[in-house]
């Protein structure tokens, strides 16, 4: 009786921090489709999707959303090849400082985004680098890096060696090896990693911040926003329309490896 009373206590308290969590996220939409054009409004006063066209007809939005998507596209790439390289030389070989290397590779993610921040512009502005679109990518991709080495290594622990030594005893070269057998065992890690990524760079705001220069991605809009009242209702769409985006690739990214501890030749 008493472990039931617990069980509906722990269950009622994930929903109710659940719903705390995502009830502002709630608001935002109820204020995209909200007719009163004036400042926040709660009841919201009616229905339209007119702020919607008005949104996509501003070209101020268009080129900051052009922006984002072209920075984290680059960034996710940059990050694919980068962190599955690395993870493929860490997982085969032992040698002197990996454990050094894994660190200074989770390292980025893992500081506050101000202090990278930091680091990064101080470090253009010692090589005598003007911040700007390229600064960008490669501030997002120093913490997207970890998001596909985190992937695919994983991928790696849970696929067994034996399949890499089996093809190789068949006569498959190094090349035949990893197209027709490490490669569709890293494929769904891949692609969440690099779907994570992508999510991650695209709302990213504390290093872009110090590495933008005179670039303005969609969030640097979206806080420049924040001291224009009468755009409210246009905020309030690309908000909602920010979150969707970078909501979805993370859902496909943990539907996509809730499964691969049943990956083809993981021991299980």
């Amino acid at each position: 009786m008493h472990s039931e009373k617990a069980s509906w206590g722990l269950k009622l308290a994930a929903w109710g921090g659940l719903v705390f969590l995502h009830f502002p996220i709630l608001i935002i939409f109820l204020y995209a489709f909200n007719t009163e054009d004036a400042a926040f409004s709660f009841p919201p006063q009616g229905f339209t999707l007119h702020w919607f066209s008005v949104a996509f007809a501003r070209q101020d939005v268009l080129d900051a959303v052009t922006l984002s998507v072209k920075i984290a596209a680059l960034a996710t790439l940059i990050a694919m090849v980068l962190g599955t390289l690395a993870a493929v030389a860490l997982y085969r070989r032992d040698f002197f400082g990996k454990e050094s290397i894994s660190l200074m590779l989770i390292l980025p993610i893992a500081l506050p985004g101000i202090i990278t921040g930091i680091a990064l512009l101080s470090a253009f502005k010692t090589l005598g680098i003007e911040p700007g679109f390229m600064t960008i990518v490669v501030g997002h991709a120093t913490f997207c890096v970890v998001i596909v080495y985190n992937n695919v290594i994983a991928r790696f622990r849970r696929t067994s060696h034996s399949l890499i030594e089996a093809s190789m005893d068949l006569g498959a070269d190094g090349w035949q090896t990893f197209r027709y057998v490490i490669l569709p065992n890293l494929g769904s890690a891949l692609l969440a990693g690099g779907m994570l990524a992508f999510a991650l760079s695209f709302d990213e705001i504390i290093v872009t911040t110090f590495t933008a220069g005179h670039e303005r991605t969609l969030p640097i809009w979206l806080l420049n926003q924040l001291g224009r009242p009468r755009d409210v209702p246009v905020t309030n769409v690309v908000a909602m329309l920010v979150m969707l985006v970078t909501m979805l690739p993370i859902l496909g990214a943990y539907y996509l490896t809730k499964g691969g501890e049943g990956v083809a030749g993981s021991g299980k």
